[in-house]
């Protein structure tokens, strides 16, 4: 019978696999076989088990922690004044230099064997967030050393004279790093990379060693301009075979001072105007001894495979950190905001077309604060997933876009003068940065998501690819004949589940949740099933191609994210104690990303090279149509409401922004006046009735408007006092800076009395 099945059945399969078998580059194949699967391969496998999802661990910091988020960073936060550092001095303060060295911001990841802080990837995370929502320049200052850099290599991959010499030296501040690997005519491509080094003998010390001759041209290098040691990425080639038999080595990574002979840094580049050290290396004909690679001679032609696994930090921690301080900065602030501008008599918050908006902010920034902790947990459990830190990379920086955006379109003019008072502007010209740096946003979407994740979370692909690239053709086609028809199985399987939850709605599915949230452990089942039915049939029609189509692709990779970020907003709930407050947010962010995973969904059926088969997985996953909706009107309205009520809830959703203590604090200000006007309310309401009433008049300036509600017996000296108070806070607030015409000085007006303002005696 198995010969049988061999013969009309694997065998002729295994032969047009081999022939759709999308062709590997060697870097493909590395960056495929770095990192691990984690969640992301349950959702791809049409059954996640959601039990596993909760039992990873609550995000948690620690005493030491915690300490230093209450202390040295609180600390850190009141040194530092963007508009100075970003407009005035293009620089951070030579005292915040130096307490960033002292306080050992730089060493978060290294080790405390070396003097390093040790911390985990959440407080990682969360100090870059709320550095971020002070001052994005210092944020990627600090965020820089402790990802992708010389400090992470040398700890994973450094010979451990290399760890004994330079970890300390980065710990303690006493060296500044920088990493190199984007040059001009290659970025993502890390295998274009032109820039060559050549083994040979050389002079070092006044000795000949063996080393490497090597020249480099690399821009967007951040910290570059004030870095003491550089860690670069180059091709390595050894046409002697002084190493070795093969010629061409590979991408080597090394770390070289900056004084040392042939190497050029110190030129800045100007990234919109943002004040952090940014700009080229350039080295011509340098001669570094062997012992200069990360990871001595052992570790030549092993450095694309070391960034990819050490690129889960950027995409992982940094950027998605400066995602989430978005999120944490635009509803703080423009909820207060939204409550304390006025129009026609009444909050902007309260018209329909800005509380969609800021429903959106709401919704978006519980998903950014979700994911940042579902990501983080990932990292802290020492795996090193590379689909779930793109996924982060990618959909936190372009949520953080769209909020921003919204943001700045319920700030108005407020929003567009930039000066003190000002708190987006910075954040506006910032995003961009994180759009396009640790891969560009259209490159992570279009090729890295479902383009690597189609094959390292599916549960048979990886390994029917190995089995087809055995030399051993005899064993390849018995092991393909197993995983075939396992394959075959699971395919079958979620097959008819996606088209039977789909007739009922996801009813049958079992969720061993309760409550409130219940049907979406279902729905999100449901969707599992569908996106791996669609991945098999991409990978089974498209083969080779699905690789150029990068529209088709990025889709079924969109649905993957949609159904991380459902789970992360899921978990959080359950992990803060599934509060009452926070539950309309879980709706909106849930809803937000079924809906679109949904429509993902559908676009790429309806844009399926071949139409009949489109047709066919419509049927399969749409028999009665695309039923799932966005969130309500009614839920964006809520949403609103609830960032413009004070109360524990926005604290939580809001927790990483900085509220500055000083009196002329942008945050502060506008925080302070929303507090003074919401207590005021009740005495608003009293005298909103007296104006219907007829006691007091509709219009008119506010102390004359008071004035007749004293007379009249409505309200209290003391109650209009406390309203003039409020309102002199109001007017402060919404106020914008003026420069002289040279912009020399700012010339802000924030305590000029309006007309009738002063107290009703």
């Amino acid at each position: 019978m198995s010969s049988l099945r061999r013969k009309w059945i694997s065998d002729p399969a295994f032969k047009m696999f081999k022939k759709v078998l999308p062709p590997l580059s060697d870097t493909e194949r590395e960056a495929m076989e770095a990192g691990s699967v984690w969640w992301d391969g349950e959702l791809f496998s049409g059954h996640p088990n959601f039990e596993t999802l909760h039992h990873y661990p609550k995000p948690t910091l620690t005493a030491e922690e915690q300490s230093f988020m209450d202390n040295e960073l609180e600390t850190l936060l009141e040194m530092l004044d963007d508009q100075t550092i970003n407009k005035q001095d293009r620089d951070l303060p030579e005292d915040v230099w130096q307490f960033l060295r002292k306080e050992r911001f730089f060493s978060l990841i290294i080790s405390k064997q070396f003097g390093g802080r040790e911390f985990s990837a959440l407080a990682n995370s969360t100090i870059v967030s709320r550095i971020a929502t002070r001052s994005i320049s210092t944020a990627v200052t600090v965020m820089v050393p402790n990802s992708l850099g010389p400090g992470e290599l040398i700890s994973h991959y450094g010979t451990q004279e290399q760890k004994d010499y330079w970890l300390p030296r980065l710990a303690d501040g006493t060296d500044i790093p920088c990493f190199a690997l984007t040059g001009p005519e290659a970025g993502s491509d890390a295998g274009g990379i032109p820039d060559e080094g050549v083994v040979c003998m050389g002079e070092h010390q006044g000795e000949q060693v063996l080393g490497v001759r090597l020249s480099w041209n690399k821009r967007y290098i951040t910290l570059a301009p004030v870095a003491t040691v550089l860690g670069l990425a180059f091709k390595l080639k050894d046409p002697d075979g002084l190493i070795g038999d093969k010629a061409d080595i590979g991408i080597t990574c090394a770390l070289i001072p900056s004084d040392h002979k042939g190497v050029e840094l110190g030129e800045r580049h100007d990234p919109l105007g943002s004040a952090f050290m940014n700009g080229p290396t350039r080295g011509n004909d340098v001669f570094i001894p062997m012992d200069w690679l990360i990871g001595g001679q052992d570790y030549a032609g092993k450095g694309w495979r070391m960034l990819v696994e050490c690129l889960s930090a950027g995409r992982g921690i940094s950027l998605p950190a400066l995602g989430t301080a978005i999120g944490h900065l635009t509803a703080r602030t423009t909820g207060a905001y939204a409550y304390v501008r006025k129009q026609f008599g009444m909050s902007i918050g309260k018209f329909e077309g800005v509380a969609e908006a800021l429903g959106r902010i709401g919704g978006y920034t519980y998903l950014l604060e979700a994911t940042r902790t579902l990501t983080t947990t990932s990292l802290d459990l020492g795996e090193t997933p590379g689909i779930v830190t793109a996924i982060a990379k990618y959909h936190m920086t372009e949520m953080a876009r769209t909020i921003l955006n919204d943001s700045m379109d319920i700030h108005a003019g407020r929003a567009i003068q930039d000066g003190p008072m000002n708190y987006l502007a910075k954040h506006y010209l910032g995003i961009p940065v994180a759009i396009t740096v640790e891969g560009a946003n259209i490159l992570t979407r279009n090729l890295m998501i479902f383009g690597q994740g189609a094959t390292r979370c599916h549960p048979y692909v990886l390994k029917e690819m190995e089995a087809a690239s055995n030399p051993d053709q005899d064993q390849a086609a018995e092991d393909f004949d197993k995983l075939l028809f396992k394959h075959i199985g699971h395919a079958s399987k979620n097959s008819f589940g996606a088209f039977g939850a789909a007739l009922t709605g996801s009813r049958l599915i079992k969720a061993n949740m309760s409550g409130a949230t219940q049907h979406y452990y279902q729905d999100l089942t449901r969707m599992s099933r569908a996106l791996a039915v669609s991945a098999d049939f991409a990978m089974l029609t498209l083969g080779g191609d699905l690789k150029r189509k990068e529209m088709i692709s990025a889709r079924l990779g969109d649905v993957l994210a949609y159904l991380y970020m459902a789970s992360a907003a899921l978990k959080k709930y359950e992990d803060d104690g599934r509060q009452q407050q926070d539950l309309d947010y879980v709706h909106y962010g849930v809803q937000h990303c079924l809906y679109h995973a949904a429509q993902s969904l559908q676009q790429a059926f309806t844009n399926y090279p071949y139409k009949g088969v489109g047709r066919l997985l419509k049927v399969v996953i749409f028999p009665l149509g695309n039923r799932f909706q966005q969130p309500s009107d009614d839920l964006s309205v809520k949403l609103a409401e609830s960032l413009m009520t004070p109360g524990a809830h926005r604290d939580r959703l809001t927790h990483l922004c900085y509220i500055g203590k000083r009196a002329d604090d942008n945050i502060g200000l506008m925080e302070n006046a929303f507090l003074a006007l919401y207590g005021v309310q009740s005495i608003e309401r009293k005298l909103y009735r007296a104006a219907k009433e007829g006691k007091v008049a509709r219009k008119g300036p506010l102390g004359e408007r008071l004035a007749q509600a004293k007379e009249a017996g409505v309200l209290t000296q003391q109650e209009i006092e406390q309203v003039l108070a409020a309102d002199k806070l109001r007017y402060q607030a919404i106020q914008v800076d003026n420069f002289s015409h040279d912009f020399s000085e700012v010339t802000t007006e924030k305590t000029v009395c309006k007309p009738k303002l002063n107290s009703v005696a």
